[in-house]
């Protein structure tokens, strides 16, 4: 372990010796470390290992971690046909169209929420309409009639408005403006820049590790919901991924089921199913994390006092 050390006569390093209560302290860090690694990994290469083995093997609780009787019937099963690519394509719309929608909607409300009562007059009366809607709600059957009655049945707008904005989502990005130095909007004020101009040009720069943040949040709430493409679409062929994939694996609705999958079906069961349908629903996820990863971890120092 070295030291930096500064004198008149100028920079030292010092060497010292590491104890071995510190050596031990180290190790024991590393290895408590590994294994909760190891723990939090595991479940998910479990369920690896239960959709590439057979439906009789995961039955028998033979699965740990290496797949029994390996076989990719699961996969097939809820991927080689039409009406899967229908679906998951519909999915990629729904998470585009309401991610970016969802950000527009909460960068707009959160930053004159931001605002003390002397610059937004009542401010305070606003946020806490806001704060209501999460403490009461007018239910599943108000939410459905209203939505039938502006026409957006069986659209796909049905799945992307009704959760366009998110007052959780509000509360973190308005709670982040605040904590962002008050000289920078003054000092873009007098210079003559507007409101739309100081959010635009530089509050939203300098937030993209909350966007990041309330990005994931909204994307992965789009790519899990699958009961509203239930009770929203009224035909099959306009399901998203997540409600398709509910109709083939939990309800097996023979309308979606040919002769070769009655003998695909042979060859997985239930557990198999679902092990497959986590993994089908979580790669898109998996692949768009390490693109914001490096945004989260400039969230975690961006409070840090630095000279």
């Amino acid at each position: 372990m070295r030291v930096i050390a500064f004198s008149r006569k100028g920079v030292f390093s010092l060497k010292l010796r590491t104890s071995p209560g510190r050596k031990g302290f180290v190790a024991f860090n590393y290895l408590f470390l590994t294994l909760l690694s190891l723990l939090c990994l595991f479940p998910l290469i479990h369920m690896l290992a239960l959709s590439f083995s057979s439906g009789a093997a995961a039955a028998a609780g033979k699965v740990s971690l290496w797949p029994v009787e390996f076989n990719t019937a699961a996969y097939r099963n809820i991927m080689n046909k039409p009406e899967y690519l229908a679906a998951f394509g519909i999915s990629v719309q729904r998470l585009v169209l309401g991610t970016l929608i969802s950000l527009a909607l909460t960068i707009i409300t959160a930053y004159p929420l931001s605002k003390e009562n002397r610059s937004f007059q009542f401010r305070t009366v606003y946020a806490w309409f806001f704060v209501f809607t999460i403490l009461f709600s007018g239910g599943l059957v108000p939410w459905f009639m209203t939505i039938k009655k502006l026409g957006l049945m069986d659209t796909i707008w049905a799945l992307v408005l009704p959760g366009a904005l998110s007052v959780f989502n509000v509360i973190l990005l308005l709670n982040f403006y605040r904590g962002l130095p008050k000289e920078i909007d003054e000092s873009a004020r007098m210079d003559g820049a507007g409101h739309f101009r100081v959010l635009w040009s530089i509050i939203v720069p300098l937030s993209k590790p909350a966007l990041a943040t309330v990005g994931l949040f909204t994307m992965v709430m789009h790519w899990n919901s699958w009961f509203d493409g239930l009770i929203l679409m009224n035909r099959p062929e306009h399901y998203p991924l997540q409600s398709f994939l509910q109709t083939i694996v939990i309800q097996k609705d023979m309308r979606f089921i040919s002769a070769e999958d009655i003998e695909l079906l042979k060859l997985i069961s239930d557990r198999t199913s679902a092990a497959a349908q986590i993994f089908v629903a979580s790669v898109p996820i998996l692949i768009v994390y390490p693109f914001l990863q490096r945004f989260f971890i400039k969230g975690i120092v961006l409070g840090s006092v630095k000279e």
